[in-house]
């Protein structure tokens, strides 16, 4: 059985055009990214569909799983730039991954649609579930009932903030409400939809005994269609994990390129054999085929 990494991002070439005729957020400029949290360094060769294929083989992955980040803030868009960026990237992507010889799948950004393996969902869509239903109810009647939660555009970062203070305190606390928000509404209107949650749910299960202290059965938490993707992490928060709720609620994810796989990769096989094929082979395979 192959082995999988769902959490992986990639830019066909229309799309980082498209991108680069605009001139508000987000746009590319030369090799910088420009979002409403700030200017980013790219690599846009990382993207290139033959740099990515070798990749893959260095970190001995068969298949990567493509999503369009929730982050670049489309969400703030009017519809009609949003749908055109949306559409240019699912067009391109279908043929990547037609080109791919099946090293590479695609969710769909919040539709359903042909050739895609589930869709992604920005954290804060979980916050609005009356006005997200049209969305889980389309997911919950489709065969394969999988959706990505993503972090969602952060704020501006404040003068006084460091650099990195979206990225580990704002997406964190992203994905921390949006599960929160799933286990108190969510699971119980879509009972069958499989839901995998980015950054380990941004450690919102690690909260789930402060929950007691307000007549919460941490029990009832243990939800088995809730699933969690270890991007970014090491070996001490996924063990955490683990302890919690078990080592098939986990799934590997990466978050290529935006950061450097071999670090969480190496914390994912340091739990040996077993551990490593539920993962990256065993959970994946049962969520996407």
């Amino acid at each position: 059985m192959p082995s999988f990494d769902l959490h992986q991002h990639l830019w066909p070439e229309p799309f980082a055009a498209a991108l680069r005729r605009r001139n508000e957020p987000p746009f590319l400029t030369h090799d910088h990214l420009f979002t409403r949290e700030g200017r980013y360094p790219v690599e846009l060769a990382d993207h290139d569909p033959a740099v990515r294929m070798r990749a893959l083989d260095r970190d001995g992955i068969d298949v990567a799983v493509l999503s369009l980040q929730t982050s670049l803030g489309l969400d703030d868009l009017v519809p009609g730039e949003r749908e055109e960026l949306e559409e240019t990237w699912m067009e391109s992507v279908l043929e990547t991954v037609s080109a791919s010889d099946g090293r590479l799948i695609a969710f769909a950004p919040e539709v359903v649609r042909d050739g895609f393996a589930g869709l992604t969902v920005g954290a804060s869509t979980l916050l609005d579930l009356e006005r997200a239903a049209p969305i889980f109810d389309a997911a919950a009647a489709t065969q394969s009932r999988l959706v990505f939660v993503h972090p969602s555009a952060g704020s501006p970062p404040a003068p006084s903030r460091p650099g990195w203070w979206e990225w580990t305190v704002g997406y964190p606390a992203q994905m921390s409400a949006a599960y929160l928000a799933w286990l108190d509404s969510g699971r119980d209107r879509w009972p069958t939809l499989r839901v995998v949650f980015a950054i380990l749910a941004g450690g919102a299960p690690f909260q789930l005994e402060r929950m007691t202290h307000h007549g919460v059965d941490v029990r009832s938490a243990l939800d088995p269609n809730a699933f969690f993707d270890v991007a970014t992490y090491g070996r001490r928060a996924i063990e955490l994990l683990i302890e919690t709720f078990g080592v098939r609620q986990l799934v590997y994810g990466s978050d290529t390129p935006v950061v450097d796989p071999r670090p969480t990769l190496a914390a994912v096989r340091g739990f040996g054999d077993s551990v490593a094929y539920v993962l990256q082979t065993e959970t994946p395979s049962a969520l996407l085929t």
